[in-house]
């Protein structure tokens, strides 16, 4: 293989130092990093350019233009394309990773109503470029973009369905009121999660419920076969009204918090607790059936009011039953939303109180859709073929 030094681009990058000392570093650089991707495809590629070789695994297929911008200047770099084997320039898979952060960065100031002047001279200062303020500008007129693309990206079958909410503050009509973040998450055929998507809205009122239901099967949301989400009355009308005939299964973690107000007395509190596990721990539906019924009878007298509420609304968090054992700790509640709710509060958090929805649905969206990729690039969270 051609080694770099004996390559006609080391001259060229010589003589431009020579002529133009250190202004002459930006285009220098150009011609080593473009150099450079071209050794790097022929390595993927197996073969010199026009080279006859047993061995190769696909074919040069042209450059693609693309600017970046570095300490030295914008560099106008033409990245080698393939065809028949996968490749990107490594160098350049660095500097999207970079980009990714910077575009969280700028959200993140963006949404607590910094300045752009003031986002330039922070970017400059921990990333080293010269930004303007109408580039900060510009990204964050980018950064809409390309999160409202996502957030709207068409959908495909998705057979569990998780749906929550959080809450934020936000400035509205000139008070302080708590803003309800809607959640939608899928498992993939394949057993991966998914951000399905998410909206922001004054409430968890049905209307906004059913709206963003909606929207989700306009993208093409379909083949939803099991359904976990709390009790809360406006989700609960907009899921029977969107996904009617789907079996429901009511988060186990909220009905065990909800059994507490049924209980009389803050001793019985433990020992409820462990009553109610039993039965969710139980080996199939007619072992959970048969704890639950013990379970009525045993607090009948003693508190009728928590009994009355275990018969009518328990057995809404054991149609998980219905699914293959594998499957059933990590389906029968909202609790794979954790990670999601720790790291959106570890990010909103700073901002504290948020001027609108539309600041609020930016920074959330940013997070999410980081999350998303790395669950749909991981590893599997359910094995789909389990019995």
């Amino acid at each position: 293989m051609t080694h770099l030094e004996d390559s006609n681009a080391v001259i060229a990058v010589v003589e431009l130092l020579a002529e133009n000392g250190f202004d002459g570093m930006a285009e220098a650089m150009q011609i080593l990093f473009n150099e450079a991707m071209k050794l790097q495809r022929c390595a993927a590629l197996g073969a010199q350019p026009y080279e006859r070789s047993d061995t190769r695994r696909g074919y040069a297929n042209g450059f693609k233009p693309k600017t970046f911008g570095s300490r030295l200047g914008k560099l106008n770099l033409q990245i080698p394309q393939t065809r028949g084997v996968e490749f990107y320039p490594s160098v350049l898979e660095r500097g999207e990773r970079s980009e990714r952060a910077l575009k969280l960065a700028i959200a993140e100031m963006y949404v607590q109503g910094v300045s752009t002047r003031k986002v330039a001279a922070i970017t400059e200062e921990l990333c080293g470029l010269d930004v303007s303020s109408s580039q900060v500008s510009r990204a964050s007129q980018l950064l809409d973009e390309e999160l409202d693309a996502w957030r709207n990206r068409p959908l495909d079958e998705f057979p569990y369905l998780i749906l929550d909410a959080r809450y934020e503050k936000i400035r509205h009509g000139g008070s302080v009121v708590s803003c309800a973040v809607l959640l939608a998450i899928g498992i993939t055929p394949q057993g991966k999660r998914s951000v399905l998507g998410v909206s922001v809205s004054l409430s968890e009122a049905e209307v906004h419920w059913r709206d963003f239901l909606a929207s989700l099967q306009e993208r093409g949301l379909h083949g939803v076969r099991y359904l976990v989400s709390d009790d809360h009355a406006g989700l609960k009308q907009a899921r029977q009204a969107r996904f009617s005939g789907v079996p429901w299964q009511r988060c186990q973690f909220h009905l065990q918090q909800n059994a507490m107000q049924y209980v009389p007395k803050m001793a019985m509190r433990e020992q409820v607790g462990d009553d109610l596990r039993n039965v969710f721990n139980a080996p199939d539906r007619s072992e959970a059936d048969r704890q639950l019924q013990l379970l009525v009878r045993k607090y009948a007298k003693s508190a009728p009011k928590l009994a009355a509420w275990l018969e009518t609304d328990l057995p809404e968090g054991l149609t998980v039953f219905a699914l293959p054992v594998a499957h059933r700790r990590k389906m029968r509640t909202t609790n794979m939303l954790e990670r999601i709710n720790k790291e959106l509060k570890r990010r909103t958090r700073v901002a504290t109180l948020f001027p609108n929805e539309a600041s609020t649905l930016r920074l959330v969206s940013a997070v999410l859709s980081e999350i998303t990729e790395e669950w749909e690039t991981g590893k599997i969270y359910l094995n789909m073929k389990a019995d």
